[in-house]
This record gives C-alpha cells, structure tokens and sequence, in this order.
C-alpha cells in the first residue's frame, strides 16, 4: 500500500532521562526500548519514512546499525536541554524532513501496535475535510473530582454506574499526526479541529517511572507469550 501523501513518521529520543535513568536504551524484554517502536513503525504501509533524532550517540549508532533504513539526525546543542519543548523539536525535524503529514510517537510507547498506528492513518486521510489533526486518547469512565473536591463528570446525589457516565478522554502521548503548517502556525501538534483516536489501554502505557518500566516488561513478555500459542505461532525461548 502506498498513499498519495506521504507521511513521515518522528520518534524524538533524548540520551538522558530523568525519572528513568537510560530509558530510551534500557533493555526491556531482551532487547533496547527504542528497538520495539522502530519494529513497529516499520511494519506500517501507510508510513514512507521514519526519522529518528536524538543527542544520543548510543542510539544513532544502534539505530543506523540495525534498522538502516530509518533515517537518523543529530539533535543540535541548543534543543537538548530538558526544558526545550518537544515542539520545538518537532520544528527542527520538519525543516529535515518533507512529508504531507507528520506521524509522532514516543520510544516509551512500546506496547503500541502496528495495526493501531496504520488504523489512525487511514482513519486521518479518511476525514480531511472535517479534522485537521489527530491524536490518541484513553477514556476514562469513572467518578473524578478536582483538586476542591468538586466533581468532575457526575452527580454525587445521582448514583450512575461508572459505565453510564459520560467519558473523559486523557491525552496519552501516544501518537499525534499533523501537518506542517499547523505546527508552525500554532506551535502545537493538535490543530483546531482535532480527531481524538481512542486506543485501549493495554497499548497506552507510557514508560515514565520506573513502575512503569517493570509493567510494561511483563506485558510484552505476556503479549509475546500469547502470540507463541496461538496457531502458526513460533514457540519463544528465553
């Protein structure tokens, strides 16, 4: 499948981490973090090119050693800093790169799958005229209340199940795609008319503790387990 627009694909990787020391190269069900979202990436059709920009010389070597068709670049002194925002990154990459439309993603997001990735795609291109950009949320069907204990989405004198509720939808960091323009006019990767793409939960986890990193272990191992037994499956030895 190739489609009339190009989409490119970013994947943002600092060398430094704060709350997860080397997450971006740590091992995580026997192999690099990053490895497991540039595996996946490179199995969707819908994506001409991926571009990986990192101040990591670790990552530029392991990534131009095993996936030499992901195009690399050196982030530049001035973006490195923890406090650059990631858009600014983002500006920087599309100046490199030329695309109709911009797919980003995190190394940290290694439970995401190539079928959902290709799913926001062509759900995208599908709805021009309508949505200028998307991103992917989670729903979240429970009672919650802010900071002045004042509740959010219900009633407390209304006793709903939690799965009448109206949903709230957390941004998960998973995905965003958008367009250059959009980027440069609004410093921002949501447009203004944004599509929220729903992703389940069990591939929205974002590694960004340590807890994180050990849930995550045991999910792929879990997934990779359970794809080993179903028929045609090749049996995994650790």
């Amino acid at each position: 499948m190739h489609n009339a627009q190009t989409i490119v694909a970013l994947v943002p990787m600092r060398h430094h981490s704060v709350r997860v020391p080397g997450k971006n190269y740590r091992e995580i069900n026997r192999k690099p973090l990053y490895h497991h979202i540039l595996e996946t990436l490179l199995k969707c059709a819908e994506i001409d090119q991926i571009l990986v920009d990192t101040d990591s010389d670790l990552i530029l070597s392991g990534v131009n050693e095993h996936f030499p068709s992901v195009k690399t670049v050196h982030r530049p002194d001035h973006l490195t800093a923890d406090t650059i925002p990631m858009n600014e990154i983002l500006l920087y990459d599309t100046s490199i790169v030329t695309g109709d439309f911009y797919l980003q993603t995190h190394s940290t997001n290694p439970l995401l799958q190539a079928t959902t990735i290709s799913s926001a795609i062509r759900t995208f291109l599908d709805h021009q005229l309508e949505y200028d950009s998307l991103f992917s949320v989670t729903r979240f069907q429970t009672r919650l209340w802010d900071s002045l204990a004042r509740p959010v989405n219900h009633n407390p004198a209304i006793l709903l199940r939690t799965q009448d509720l109206p949903p709230l939808f957390e941004e998960n960091s998973c995905l965003y795609l958008f367009n250059k323009e959009i980027l440069s006019r609004k410093h921002n990767r949501i447009g203004d008319r944004p599509y929220l793409f729903e992703i389940g939960r069990d591939e929205a986890y974002d590694i960004d503790e340590e807890l994180d990193f050990l849930m995550v272990d045991l999910m792929l191992r879990n997934r990779e387990s359970e794809n080993s037994n179903e028929p045609g499956g090749s049996s995994i030895i650790a």
